[in-house]
C-alpha cells in the first residue's frame, strides 16, 4: 500500500485484481478500434480472450514498430489478452466460437456491418447460445445509414466527423491527426458501452443487449460547442490555428532559447494574474483586452504583445513566472523528453513488462487509477494461439485428439 491512507497504487503496481475480474470478454475483432476497447477491460481485470485467424493472426502483428520481428505495437494493444486461433469461416469454427460465447460476458467486433450475419454469427445468433451476452459492434458509419457499408478508418472518420476541417491554420489546407484518434475513441466508447451494459444487466437480471458505436460518431461527439453554434447561429466553425475563438491568449510561443511553450488564458482572472507577474499590468486595463470577448476580438494584438514577452526570455523562465502565478502553460514534450519528465516518473505513467522475445517493453501505464480496486497490466501481448492449449481444454473440455484434427483441418 501507499504510504497515505486512501491513496491509489501506484500505476503497474502487482497488487489488486481490478474491477472487472470474473468477466470474460471476446475479441474477435482486429487492428485498433475495438481491440483498443478490450484492452481496456483487460487492463481492469476482465479475462479477454482475443480470438485470431489461423497462421496470420491479427493483421497489427505485423505493423511497425518491429523488434526481433515482433511488432511492439501488437505487445502493447495485445496486453492482457489470451491469443487463440480460430477460422469463423469454417462451420466447426462457429460452433466453437459459440461454446466461448455461453460461457462469457461480452464479444468485442469491428468487422463491417453485416458480416457477422454473413458468417451466422449475428447477434440473434449469440443471443440464442447466451441470452446474457453483450456484443459490442464498433465500424466506421454504425449499422444503419447510408454510408454503413462504406469502410471505415480512422483518418476518413475524423474527416467526416468534423474534427479535420477545424484543424490547421486558415491559409492553408486541413491537417490530419497523426494517430489513430477516431479508432481510440471508439475504442473507449465501446469500453464504456461495454461495462454499462454488464452493469446494467447485473443490476435489473434483463438479459444482454448489443450496442452500435461508429468512429465518426466517436470523434464527432467531441465538437460539443462547434454544433450548437451552427444549429443556433448558423456559424460554420474554421481553421484557427492555435486559437479556439473563445479565449486569448491561447497558443503555442517561441522563446529567447529555441524552446515553445504553450499558454491557455481561458478567463479573466488568470489575464489579471498573468500580466501582473510578466510585469505588464497595464495591458489588463487596455480597453481592448478588458475581457474574454474583447481580446478575442483583438487576438493579433494580444498574440503580438504575448509572444514579445516570451521571445525576450527562456522556456525555464517563462515557466517559473507563469507556474508561480498559477497561470496555465507547460512546454511542448517529444517522447524523449517524456520518458526524462519527474512528473511522469513520480506516477509510474511508463511501466515496462517483460516480453519473453523482446526483452522489456515500455508502454503507457493504467489509467484511470482507481484506490481500491486498481488495473495492472499482467503480460504483454502474447504468442499467436498461445493459449489455445488453455482455453480449448481448460474451458471448452476439448482432448488432445479433438486439438490435433482441428488443427490439421485449419480450424484452430
Amino acid at each position: 500500500m501507499t504510504s497515505q491512507e486512501g491513496l491509489p497504487l501506484p500505476l503497474g503496481d502487482g497488487r489488486g485484481e481490478g474491477a472487472l475480474r470474473g468477466f470474460r470478454v471476446l475479441d474477435i475483432s482486429t487492428m485498433i478500434a475495438a481491440p483498443f476497447g478490450a484492452a481496456l477491460l483487460g487492463d481492469f481485470g476482465a479475462e479477454v480472450i482475443k480470438v485470431e485467424i489461423p497462421v496470420k493472426g491479427d493483421a497489427l502483428r505485423h505493423v511497425a514498430p518491429m523488434f526481433a520481428d515482433r511488432s511492439l505495437y501488437w505487445s502493447v494493444l495485445g496486453r492482457n489478452k489470451c491469443s487463440i486461433t480460430l477460422d469463423l469461416h469454417a462451420p466447426r469454427g462457429r460452433e466453437l466460437l459459440l461454446e466461448l460465447v455461453k460461457r462469457s460476458d461480452a464479444v468485442l467486433e469491428n468487422f463491417r456491418p453485416g458480416t457477422l450475419e454473413r458468417w451466422e454469427l449475428g447477434y440473434d445468433v449469440l443471443q440464442a447460445a447466451n441470452p446474457d451476452i453483450v456484443l459490442v459492434r464498433v465500424s466506421g458509419y454504425g449499422q444503419d445509414g447510408p454510408y454503413r457499408d462504406k469502410a471505415g478508418f480512422g483518418t476518413p472518420a475524423a474527416a467526416i466527423g468534423g474534427l479535420t476541417y477545424i484543424t490547421g491554420y486558415p491559409d492553408r489546407p486541413p491537417v490530419s491527426v497523426p494517430i489513430a484518434l477516431a479508432d481510440y475513441l471508439a475504442g473507449l466508447f465501446g469500453a464504456l458501452g461495454a461495462t454499462t451494459a454488464l452493469l446494467e444487466r447485473e443490476r435489473n437480471h434483463t438479459g444482454g443487449q448489443w450496442i452500435d458505436v461508429s468512429l465518426y460518431e466517436s470523434v464527432f461527439r467531441l465538437l460539443e460547442a462547434v454544433v450548437p453554434a451552427y444549429g443556433k447561429h448558423g456559424r460554420i466553425r474554421e481553421r484557427m490555428g492555435n486559437r479556439t475563438g473563445q479565449s486569448s491568449p491561447i497558443g503555442v510561443y517561441p522563446t529567447s532559447d529555441g524552446h515553445f511553450m504553450v499558454l491557455s488564458v481561458s478567463t479573466d482572472r488568470i489575464w489579471h494574474r498573468m500580466t501582473e507577474a510578466i510585469g505588464h499590468p497595464e495591458w489588463a486595463a487596455d480597453p481592448r483586452f478588458l475581457g474574454n470577448p474583447q481580446r478575442t476580438v483583438h487576438a493579433d494584438e494580444v498574440d503580438a504583445l504575448v509572444s514579445g514577452w516570451f521571445a525576450e526570455h527562456t522556456a525555464e523562465e517563462t515557466q517559473r513566472v507563469l507556474d508561480e502565478a498559477g497561470v496555465p502553460v507547460s512546454p511542448i514534450y517529444s517522447i524523449a523528453d517524456i520518458f526524462a519528465d519527474p512528473q511522469y516518473q513520480a506516477r509510474g505513467d511508463i511501466i515496462a513488462p517483460e516480453d519473453p522475445v523482446v526483452g522489456p517493453v515500455p508502454m503507457p501505464a493504467v489509467i484511470p487509477r482507481f484506490s481500491r480496486t486498481p488495473g495492472r497490466v499482467r503480460f504483454v501481448g502474447p504468442s499467436l494461439g498461445e493459449h489455445n492449449q488453455q482455453i480449448y481444454r481448460g474451458l471448452l473440455g476439448l482432448s488432445d485428439a479433438d486439438l490435433a484434427e482441428l488443427e490439421a483441418a485449419g480450424v484452430i
